[in-house]
């Protein structure tokens, strides 16, 4: 086997982490020792050992002399867990092969140079382009302090959410049904507009064995959002957060009532009497909350790409043609007066799902 091969064994690890380690990367390791595989691990949930650590756990024999594979940096610092660098001096592991380098101001190249002042052989960015495919959003969150956010939304071949009646249920087939499910299961996060609450009175959950549910965000200026709603009435088991823009004290009856079921109240006023998106999401970086998945309606998509706060797309279209001047589109609001005032997108991926096409892009800034 080759040290491509290696790594790509340390990313199949890594990616098992997906949707447990927010908000820590998702990272593999593998050690190597005689052209042998003899230690493989990976972050498996926040809180728990790194990759490297859990490689080491799983030696059967010495590891001094070997190469350890890993797709990130290892880190210097002490967290929840002790440095992985250290582990790695220990065990007398002569060479580390890295793929990603870590932006975290805290590990950002002082992992590597700690290794080589120690006489350890390190290679860096090696499959540097596969391996920062794993931790896009920790890149983003972990340089920004704001949540990575995915807007994803399924929509006809002529552009529409629902029928002139507002009904939605089902626009794509049950595979790509089951896909968001798994999304959803990927990000820390959801969220959603009032307007979505009141028309469908949705669970936002994860509902496939194994999977885990985000944490509910709604957007609700005037806290309409009703306590008998499932998203209210389940918020003991799935953790809730609703936005407000109201002053307290305009609220305060409702603001008890719904902190009593157990919803987390925020009040992120913006000029125009709704919730200011911006401060909003800056005030889930800090919670630790890493990475939403939108699923808003038409009116909070455009919103929140009219701030600037959406990076991905996620397109699911449907062999299906509604019509009707009246029927929802999934981008709303005012729209643009020039075509030059799109926001950009960059096509990354396209795929079929059942019957339904489903299209990837990154916003463009």
């Amino acid at each position: 086997m080759t040290d491509q091969d290696y790594m790509k064994r340390a990313i199949e690890l890594a990616e098992k982490g997906g949707g447990w380690v927010h908000p820590n990367p998702q990272v593999g390791a593998v050690i190597v020792k005689d052209d042998r595989i003899i230690g493989e691990g990976y972050h498996a949930k926040c809180g728990q050992l790194h990759a490297e650590r859990n490689a080491i756990a799983s030696l059967k024999e010495s590891a001094e002399g070997a190469t350890i594979y890993v797709t990130l940096e290892p880190c210097c610092h002490y967290g929840k867990t002790p440095p992985c660098t250290e582990a790695i001096l220990e065990q007398k592991i002569a060479r580390v092969v890295i793929g990603s380098r870590d932006p975290n101001p805290k590990v950002s190249g002082k992992g590597a140079a700690i290794l080589r002042e120690h006489g350890v052989l390190v290679e860096e960015d090696f499959m540097r382009q596969e391996c920062d495919k794993l931790n896009t959003v920790f890149f983003h969150y972990i340089t920004k302090k704001l949540p990575y956010v995915i807007m994803k939304y399924a929509m006809t071949a002529d552009g529409k959410i629902a029928t002139k009646t507002g009904v939605s249920k089902w626009i794509t087939g049950p595979k790509a049904r089951a896909q968001v499910q798994q999304i959803r299961s990927s990000y820390m996060g959801i969220m959603v507009g009032i307007g979505t609450v009141l028309q469908d009175d949705p669970m936002l959950n994860v509902r496939i064995p194994g999977g885990r549910s985000p944490i509910r965000i709604i957007c609700d200026s005037s806290l309409r959002i009703p306590s008998e709603s499932q998203i209210c009435q389940s918020a003991e088991r799935y953790r809730t957060i609703v936005a407000c823009a109201k002053g307290a004290n305009e609220l305060q009856e409702k603001v008890r009532e719904l902190e009593a079921l157990g919803v987390e109240v925020l009040n992120v006023p913006g000029n125009n009497g709704t919730v200011d998106l911006s401060r909003l999401m800056g005030r889930l970086g800090e919670k630790g909350i890493d990475s939403i998945l939108l699923e808003g309606g038409g009116t909070l998509n455009y919103s929140m790409l009219r701030e600037g706060l959406v990076q991905k797309v996620i397109a699911y279209i449907a062999p299906k043609i509604f019509g009707g001047e009246s029927a929802k589109t999934p981008v709303a609001g005012e729209g643009i007066g020039l075509p030059d005032e799109a926001v950009k997108l960059e096509l990354t991926g396209v795929d079929k799902v059942g019957d339904d096409l489903v299209l990837e892009y990154e916003c463009n800034r």
